[in-house]
């Protein structure tokens, strides 16, 4: 049975982005003989796994065929908790979280909304008359309104959110005054916050955003630190021995300055978590992502 070390666990992705103590193995003989296939679950993974192949590549080991290791996340956990499927947890060894894309909630650039304050009052008292957009429903965007609207106290399950195929179309859909507020990941945006079309009133990670002079939701009085994240995962059933292996191939990808360097260049937040740690946070994870999408209607079962 493997040993596990609990701790006393927060609110949001970007608590443990320190480790939490997990011990970090360094490369060693056994990490570099070891082969491994890294797999982005879908294109929206595709570059994280193109860096993460290269990284690890330049660290020793041997990519491109051997054990398979998968990349993918919240995505893929809230989709399978929407359509009654298995949970990451049930399908696949949790090896490593590594890293998230920041979202933001975003205005038109002449909302009458001055602030977070002006828009979570109105969420607050008329969450059937603010309409929002953001990506499909049950999805990460929608999964952060109603985050939002239960850390401001709003009835969740009033939310009038209209998902959409694309940003380009919700960023429409704002634009068009469909949509009141819209969220999305920083990186689909920037190009219209640059223009100024549309402007930030939160981001929701722990931390503000460097380049953005704009409040976190912390910061605004919503318990929430959310990120988009990925992480690596390994086939069920997988033997204790190779198990520690990719465990210490992902630390040492996930601790090396060519990682950080890309989630700089990239836009991405490290946010590195593995073994025993991130499988018993990806457990808190699973029961956050159900209860949000009970709060919103997607979801019945208990």
């Amino acid at each position: 049975m493997r040993r596990r070390r609990f701790f006393a666990w927060g609110l949001g992705v970007a608590v443990c982005a320190a480790g939490c103590g997990t011990e970090r193995a360094t490369g060693g003989a056994p990490g570099l003989r070891a082969r491994f296939s890294i797999n982005p679950e879908g294109r929206r993974w595709a570059r994280v796994g193109h860096v993460f192949a290269d990284t690890a590549r330049a660290a020793g080991y041997q990519i491109g065929a051997g054990t398979k290791v998968m990349l993918t996340g919240l995505p893929a956990l809230a989709a399978a908790e929407v359509n009654s499927a298995q949970t990451l947890l049930d399908t696949t060894t949790p090896l490593s979280r590594l890293s998230g894309d920041v979202e933001v909630v975003v205005v038109p650039g002449d909302s009458r909304f001055r602030d977070f304050e002006d828009f979570g009052a109105q969420l607050l008292a008329r969450p059937g008359q603010t309409p929002l957009a953001g990506g499909p429903e049950g999805e990460p965007d929608h999964l952060l309104f109603g985050l939002i609207a239960k850390g401001l106290g709003a009835d969740t399950r009033q939310v009038d959110y209209t998902g959409y195929p694309s940003s380009q179309e919700a960023a429409t859909a704002l634009l068009s005054g469909k949509a009141k507020a819209a969220a999305g990941l920083l990186a689909e945006w920037r190009a219209g916050i640059g223009a100024g079309r549309v402007r930030v009133l939160a981001v929701s990670s722990a931390r503000r955003v460097p380049e953005l002079d704009v409040p976190t939701l912390l910061e605004s009085g919503v318990r929430v630190d959310f990120a988009d994240w990925v992480a690596a995962f390994g086939p069920a059933a997988m033997p204790d021995g190779t198990r520690e292996a990719a465990i210490r191939m992902c630390d040492d990808v996930t601790g090396s300055p060519a990682w950080d360097a890309a989630c700089r260049s990239e836009g991405w937040v490290s946010i590195p978590l593995s073994g025993d740690d991130f499988e018993l946070w990806l457990s808190s994870e699973v029961e956050r992502t159900r209860a949000v999408l009970r709060d919103l209607g997607l979801l019945d079962k208990p």
